[in-house]
């Protein structure tokens, strides 16, 4: 029945089995939503310190970015059906493990090998082969759209599962039931997540012979894949001071904040960026890829900035939801550029390569992060992680304005006739 209205939404042209692919990144953005708001305060309260919650969060970027690493090495004979499988099988065992143990190291081990997500966007190992698969099922302005929907659909459900993360809490202080354990039943539900969307990923067996076929290693667009890798390191580097489990962090120790009130503020801020999708794809179609990608994240990552010098609650939450508002808009955007300039047999390596980095450098930051936040509640972390996008957007622009992708071409000269 979901799937049935998901396909009357898909952009015009796109192959309707693309909706699995929506479903599912939905499903995983309500689970992810909801614990990168609740791992910071579950952490807290079973005793961690703000230093040892950053390592934890580094542990899973970490471990997401091996995932990957190790998808892109040796997964290009495994059809993507197995792999998805594979992978909500480990997002079974990660949800069940961060509700079973409560001590560091265990908890560690679980999060290096583990899916969880601290952020508000997907770096998991899901990523590269829903994106590698998706691009198979749309062409030019409607490939953007379809990215839109897809990252659309995350972002939407995160920010419900964001508001969700204060729901155990509450009941908890209701009911006088022991915070901790009500806190574990949000990681339960991320368990029962996991095999939802591996329910999904089973009905999607035609797909597999034809991107087997076409899995080729980088060769042709190598050196405009490592060019953008580069840049994109240096976005989720400072990205990865600013994930959405250490804003929460912040929040609760600059401003003694709840948990059901960062919950609420996460989830109207994953509204703001939810809808901003849509908005890009029509952006993109006017102004171009990569100037959307600039236009719309620069101006979010100085609201970043000027948010971590704020005196007061209420200063600082606006300037983050007027970040929020624009700094996703950029995401479909890139998807669709990167796919949109490398051949169609290296698009699953495009999207490995572009990921894994990416991750890597994602994965450097949050224990510094929490090592600033023990130190002091200024917001650093924020100031840093402005600071590095901004370097990030005028590099891109710098570098890749004057090539668009082959659709933005053709698209200029018949204009131009």
């Amino acid at each position: 029945m979901l799937l049935t209205v998901l396909r009357r939404l898909l952009p015009k042209g796109a192959d309707p089995e693309s909706a699995r692919l929506v479903l599912a990144r939905g499903l995983r953005g309500f689970a992810d939503g909801m614990v990168s708001v609740l791992l910071a305060s579950y952490l807290l309260d079973l005793g961690f310190s703000p230093g040892e919650v950053g390592i934890l969060v580094t542990g899973t970027l970490l471990g997401s970015a091996a995932l990957t690493l190790g998808v892109g090495m040796f997964g290009q004979a495994a059809a993507p059906r197995t792999i998805l499988l594979g992978a909500s099988g480990l997002m079974l065992a990660t949800g069940l493990g961060f509700a079973s143990f409560g001590d560091f190291w265990p908890l560690l081990l679980v999060a290096v090998a583990g899916t969880l997500n601290p952020s508000n966007g997907d770096v998991s190992v899901f990523l590269p082969t829903e994106q590698a698969i998706l691009s198979g099922f749309a062409t030019g302005q409607t490939r953007t759209a379809l990215f839109a929907r897809y990252n659309l659909a995350g972002t939407f459900c995160a920010a419900f599962g964001a508001l969700c993360a204060g729901v155990p809490v509450a009941i908890a202080k209701w009911q006088d039931w022991d915070l901790v354990d009500a806190q574990r039943s949000g990681f339960v539900l991320y368990a029962v997540v996991a095999l939802t969307v591996a329910l999904i990923y089973r009905g999607l067996p035609r797909i597999e012979a034809a991107l087997r076929a076409r899995a080729a290693p980088l060769a042709k667009s190598r050196s405009v894949v490592l060019r953008l890798t580069a840049l994109f390191c240096i976005d989720s580097f400072g990205g990865g001071f600013a994930v959405q489990s250490l804003l929460a962090l912040w929040l609760f120790k600059r401003f003694e904040m709840s948990v059901e009130t960062a919950g609420a503020i996460f989830f109207a801020a994953g509204l703001l960026a939810a809808f901003s999708q849509l908005v890009s794809a029509w952006l993109a179609e006017r102004i171009g890829l990569i100037r959307t990608m600039v236009y719309t994240h620069l101006p979010s990552n100085v609201f970043l900035i000027i948010a971590a010098l704020m005196p007061s609650a209420p200063l600082a939450v606006g300037f983050l939801l007027l970040r929020t508002s624009m700094s996703q808009m950029d995401v479909p955007a890139r998807q669709s550029y990167v796919m949109s300039v490398v051949p169609p047999e290296e698009r699953a390596a495009a999207a490995s390569v572009t990921n894994v980095p990416r991750a890597l450098a994602a994965a450097l930051s949050p224990a510094l992060a929490g090592y600033l936040l023990t130190q002091t509640t200024f917001g650093w972390p924020l100031i840093l992680a402005g600071s590095a996008k901004i370097v990030y957007d005028l590099l891109l622009l710098a570098q890749f304005r004057s090539r668009p992708p082959q659709e933005e071409g053709v698209k200029a000269l018949e204009a131009a006739r």
